[in-house]
């Protein structure tokens, strides 16, 4: 199947995907790179191929071909793509909740596709979001999670509800934090956590860590905190292999 013109309907559709409404409202987006596309198939997230007209299909299913501003329109990146994919938004639970993340009010997306490719490599059950942290299906999310999305159960609830279903699940929920905090190394790994973590310049919100059971801090020489990617990834590694 070929796609010449932008005023085709299928197009016009493809390119609302850019937009987080439109996402939600069907559960599609948009995967631009490769490498990309290549995690989508393996997780069977991905429903269409758009390849660019002159461009070998790599891959191992049919392509729609589509003209150059077609590709144009589509595309986010300057560069025009060679290939272009929809996929379905993943549904995926987790098998098991013994060591996850909460993030809460997490705004960058940059930041959280680097949390939830963080959480993937060392091995966590989830990554769970509360409702107002940033799309995990915006483009730049997309990039810094390298594909982790597609394989890692990423679940979207008000943060009350994520205390709620993870406290009855039987998970230590632990907030990170600089006021009546232990030292990260100096706290004893509960056998099923919860590590909290919270807005970029504002951290967590009083509610959750009231809500908390413990509270743990990085030690540090001189700054009092870190970006956010950074102190998950740190916190995360230490709970996962420097158990006390």
């Amino acid at each position: 199947m070929e796609i010449n013109s932008v005023q085709n309907e299928r197009v016009k559709l493809w390119d609302k995907l850019k937009q987080k409404k439109y996402r939600d409202e069907t559960g599609r987006f948009v995967v631009q790179e490769k490498h990309l596309i290549l995690e989508a198939l393996q997780a069977q997230l991905l429903e269409t191929l758009i390849i660019r007209k002159g461009v070998k299909n790599e891959f191992p299913l049919e392509a729609i071909e589509v003209s150059d501003p077609v590709m144009k329109k589509l595309s986010s990146n300057v560069s025009l793509n060679d290939y272009i994919a929809i996929c379905r938004k993943s549904d995926k639970k987790p098998d098991k909740k013994e060591m996850v993340i909460v993030l809460e009010r997490v705004q960058d997306p940059g930041n959280l596709g680097t949390i939830i490719r963080t959480a993937y490599s060392l091995g966590y059950d989830a990554v769970y979001l509360s409702n107002d942290c940033c799309d995990e299906y915006n483009e730049k999310c997309l990039q810094s999670t390298q594909g982790a999305i597609f394989h890692l159960p990423v679940i979207r609830e008000s943060m009350p509800d994520i205390v709620r279903e993870l406290r009855k699940d039987g998970l230590t929920l632990i907030a990170t934090c600089l006021r009546e905090a232990s030292m990260l190394r100096e706290t004893a790994v509960p056998d099923k956590y919860a590590l909290i973590f919270g807005n970029e310049g504002r951290g967590l919100t009083e509610e959750t860590i009231e809500a908390s059971d413990l509270r743990v801090k990085i030690e540090m020489d001189r700054f009092e905190s870190l970006n956010v990617a950074a102190a998950a990834a740190i916190c995360a590694y230490q709970f996962r292999y420097g158990r006390k």
